[in-house]
């Protein structure tokens, strides 16, 4: 490291012994009603500081999240490939184009990001660890996929050798080969390497990683052909994507411009880019009821959405600070890292735009007895019927200073028919015709116990497995160029340019999915 940053680690934040943080194994409860001890944690796995092109110190971005919008995790998520200036924003000493580009392009950046990641963010996170010891800070970088786009990725260890040493091998952008004496092979070319880096992370960091998709539809770089191919590969890291991207601010709805609409527009039309659009701010992987996630929930994967904020500028037309606006909520039973990871993975987890709702309870019952929770699944006598209770929690302004209310809370089901074969077209396929929204409800429906609104309903003769999901808005049905006669969210496009009235004024949740094998 050179001078200057030396001295400004020194005077700027003190150093402290590294955190430990132990690994656990995930476990997929059948019949398991809502663990008696543990709890639901608000939390954010994508943000940026300086070091790549965010434009704020990992202490301030933290601040923000923990103190001011109320986070009780959060991990950094700096891009892959290269680092642009030091932690507070300077540029690296040197600078002046010591590294090219895939294209021979000099790059006015002067450290590999896997050094910044061992070096520079890995010392300030678990230093900050140490200042905030009731919530949890994650160190974790964002992969550029080879041939696809981003993702996030983190490995809980008390070393920052992992994280650091797979950024080398794995990112696309990442062209250094310094380390080939280490035996590090680089494998960041091709659709292979993507699969390969997955494995990577299965095999070696099983139960103490993930590798969540960031953005999924924003450039039209992934297929659920890919999809399903990196969770063949590594189920048990693989488990997940953002339902919600961040930037919910910008004047692109979660930054997704790429394409055009315009047939015209020869450059950038694509035919295909109502897909690369969020809707109500969701990507369309998740707001299409039948589209690709009901695809894969149709396989019965246990696979899983997010929100979270993508924070890099706080500037009117940027993004929210973590926690501001975006929160994923996950069920944990322990303040821990590990504990964090294993509990995205299970499944029991909600996304929230806007504080929408604070609190959820969802499961599915059978016979008074069997109970199932969110990610997992409930055994069924075939013929059987299932008694879904659904309980939230809405506080009375949200960090807007508006008013929360739910309109309507839509519930969604699908067949489960199991996965498909590579090279088969199930395979290829990202619609999933089964899925529908089998019921509807609104504040008639639910009553108040206990200071929760609560929800009942009983699904009768299941002869076949399923699932069922939530989805729920404050917008009510037939909103012009917000939702249609059904209640499911329209093309943002329609709304004119994005701001942050007009992202607090289109608000939803989203829960993952429970499982139902209805036997034989």
């Amino acid at each position: 490291m050179h001078e200057r940053f030396i001295r400004w680690l020194k005077f700027s934040i003190s150093m402290v012994v590294l955190v430990s943080l132990a690994t656990g194994t995930a476990t997929f409860a059948v019949n398991a009603a809502q663990p008696t001890s543990g709890k639901y944690v608000a939390g954010d796995f994508h943000t940026h500081t300086y070091l790549t092109d965010g434009n704020k110190t990992e202490a301030e971005v933290v601040k923000n999240a923990f103190e001011k919008f109320g986070l009780d995790w959060m991990a950094n998520s700096e891009h892959g490939g290269t680092s642009a200036k030091d932690p507070s924003g300077n540029a690296f000493a040197g600078s002046g184009g010591q590294f090219l580009d895939a294209n021979g392009k000099k790059l006015d950046y002067t450290l590999w990001r896997w050094i910044t990641l061992r070096d520079y963010s890995y010392p300030i996170v678990t230093s900050l660890q140490k200042q905030y010891p009731k919530n949890v800070l994650i160190q974790g970088f964002e992969w550029n996929v080879p041939t696809h786009e981003h993702a996030s990725v983190a490995i809980v260890s008390d070393s920052s050798n992992a994280v650091s040493d797979f950024e080398y091998m794995f990112d696309q952008n990442d062209l250094d080969t310094s380390r080939s004496f280490e035996n590090l092979t680089k494998s960041n070319t091709t659709h292979k390497d993507a699969i390969a880096g997955a494995k990577w992370l299965e095999t070696n960091y099983k139960s103490s990683s993930y590798f969540l998709l960031n953005h999924p539809s924003r450039k039209l770089k992934y297929s659920v052909s890919d999809i399903r191919d990196l969770n063949n590969a590594a189920p048990d890291v693989f488990f997940g994507m953002e339902g919600f991207p961040g930037h919910q601010k910008e004047t692109a709805r979660g930054g997704y411009g790429s394409f055009s609409s315009d047939p015209s527009d020869i450059k950038n039309y694509n035919m295909d880019y109502y897909k690369a659009r969020t809707y109500g701010g969701a990507d369309y992987m998740t707001a299409k009821v039948g589209g690709l996630w009901d695809s894969l929930l149709g396989e019965g994967r246990k696979f899983w959405i997010f929100v979270n904020s993508d924070f890099h500028d706080s500037a009117d037309t940027a993004d929210f600070w973590p926690g501001e606006y975006a929160k994923s909520y996950t069920w944990v039973t322990d303040n821990k890292a590990d504990a964090i990871v294993n509990g995205m993975r299970s499944g029991n987890s909600f996304a929230v735009q806007g504080d929408l709702i604070n609190e959820l309870d969802f499961k599915a019952g059978a016979n008074g007895k069997n109970t199932a929770i969110m990610g997992q699944t409930l055994n069924l006598n075939k013929g059987g019927s299932v008694k879904l209770t659904i309980r939230f929690k809405s506080p009375s302004v949200n960090n807007n200073k508006d008013k929360v209310q739910v309109n309507h809370i839509d519930l969604i089901s699908g067949n489960v028919t199991g996965k498909a074969s590579p090279g088969t077209a199930a395979y290829s396929s990202d619609t999933n015709e089964s899925a529908k929204v089998i019921k509807s409800f609104t504040s008639k429906d639910w009553k108040s116990v206990s200071g929760w609104n609560e929800i009942t309903w009983e699904v009768k003769n299941i002869s076949n497995d399923i699932y069922f999901r939530l989805r729920g808005t404050n917008l009510s049905y037939n909103v012009p160029n917000e939702t249609d006669a059904q209640g499911n969210p329209l093309i943002d496009d329609l709304v004119g340019q994005n701001n942050a009235d007009k992202a607090y004024a289109d608000l939803w949740f989203y829960s993952n999915p429970i499982f139902v094998d209805a036997g034989r």
